[in-house]
């Protein structure tokens, strides 16, 4: 097996560019798309008519898990953006073990004293992303591995779903035990990904030049940099954060929309609609490989990320008025909020440092969007949980998508001046210097 590997290895460094694109592309999808299955298959069980402290105890574990996310995305500002390579294969398996021992937890502890459980199996996986993007960034074609890699976000997270429901309505295995044999299920793969995933070669002397070194950053490192780009950064952030709020009710939440709109017993329903959003999510974002110009490519991100949140509020528009169905508008209103979601996750902050020439790693920039995203996610848990709106989920994730998206387009469109000027001002101060 070992020497398998490393004859694996040896063939990258020598491939074509392509060939190796796909290989990165494939395995990193591979292993995000295993954790999913240690994540996300809880949020089809419904726990129907079970509360604690004034609280459904599904949104208890909602709330646990996505805290656990949190903590981990601001411990993660840290421990990624100082990770060193040879640290990340091992590094991911024990976060997914650790994850894997809190749904075993969850199981055998009653409840609610097992709500604890999802939080400690939110935490470790909060890290994994910036692991395998780490093993992705700084080259060529980022962007389409990046892109594919991105796609899992929206097509484990339906086909982990699909795999849940089956193993409850399929395998009569209780809830509370579902999380942790869906997670049995993938720990083959992982195991065989995560191994080739470590064959993937670092970044040659060409993508440097093109796309800028990428190095581990401490501390003062990481402020300056935030500092030099704080008011664009704020804006576009905060952007995220809507876009992860309406992104992840929309996730964590899939199986009592579909309940409330009469489809809540058919497992496919989840793939049915995420299978198509992440070939379109993938068509669109791998285009942006052939435009070559970092700051082109860093402006085209904007204009996917505004055109994303208007198709998701016009699609709950649309389905408001009775204009289209359940299924276009979960689809539609996914396709735009992916079409947000994913530039940020990879593409967007790998093309602002190739543009700024920065020295750094993507990991960190990640990681700051997504410790405040999350906060976000657990902020409007609570606001619909303890305010006076007694509507559905699917009420309320609908008026939040028209409403919240067009706050994100407003911020989007303030960030995109300041970078434009910005790199104004910094292309008149190369030529100054060069004719001075």
């Amino acid at each position: 097996m070992l020497i398998n590997l490393h004859c694996i290895q040896r063939r990258l460094k020598r491939t074509d560019q392509f060939t190796f694109s796909l290989y990165a592309a494939l395995v990193s999808f591979g292993t995000y798309s295993c954790m999913y299955a240690f994540r996300k298959p809880f949020a089809v069980a419904l726990f129907e008519g079970v509360q604690f402290w004034g609280m459904d105890y599904k949104v208890w574990l909602v709330i646990a898990q996505t805290l656990g996310y949190a903590a981990s995305k601001f411990y993660g500002i840290r421990f990624i953006a100082e990770m060193q390579s040879s640290r990340r294969a091992p590094s991911i398996l024990v976060l997914i073990l650790s994850s894997w021992l809190a749904l075993l937890l969850f199981a055998v502890v009653p409840a609610p004293f097992n709500i604890i459980f999802l939080f400690l199996n939110g935490f470790p996986l909060g890290m994994i992303w910036g692991l395998v993007f780490g093993y992705l960034e700084g080259r060529r074609s980022t962007e389409f591995m990046g892109a594919v890699l991105s796609i899992s976000f929206i097509f484990s997270s339906g086909f982990v779903k699909s795999a849940g429901k089956m193993v409850i309505v399929d395998w009569g295995v209780a809830e509370k035990w579902m999380p942790f044999v869906t997670g049995l299920l993938f720990m083959l793969p992982l195991l065989i990904f995560v191994a080739l995933l470590e064959q993937i070669p670092p970044p040659t002397a060409t993508d440097e030049a093109l796309r800028t070194r990428r190095e581990p950053m401490n501390k003062q490192q990481r402020r300056q940099q935030l500092l030099q780009f704080l008011p664009g950064l704020a804006l576009c952030i905060t952007s995220y954060v809507i876009l992860t709020m309406l992104r992840d009710m929309r996730d964590n939440f899939a199986a009592d929309i579909w309940q409330e709109l009469g489809m809540g017993r058919e497992p496919a329903i989840f793939t049915q609609t995420e299978v198509p959003v992440s070939l379109a999510v993938l068509g669109i974002m791998s285009m942006l490989v052939f435009v070559k110009d970092n700051y082109r490519a860093f402006m085209l991100n904007y204009l996917i990320v505004i055109a994303g949140f208007l198709l998701a509020a016009a699609s709950s528009l649309l389905f408001m008025q009775h204009y289209i169905s359940p299924v276009v508008w979960m689809t539609l209103g996914g396709l735009g909020l992916y079409m947000g979601y994913i530039p940020f996750n990879c593409i967007f902050f790998e093309r602002m440092i190739a543009t700024f020439k920065y020295v750094s790693n993507v990991g960190f920039l990640i990681y700051v969007a997504d410790s405040f995203g999350y906060v976000g996610s657990v902020s409007i848990l609570l606001v619909k949980n303890f305010s006076n709106w007694h509507i559905s989920w699917q009420q309320f994730f609908m008026h939040a998508v028209w409403v919240l998206s067009l706050a994100g387009v407003v911020m989007m469109i303030g960030s995109y001046w300041y970078f434009k000027r910005k790199y104004r001002n910094m292309r008149a101060s190369s030529s100054s210097f060069v004719h001075s």
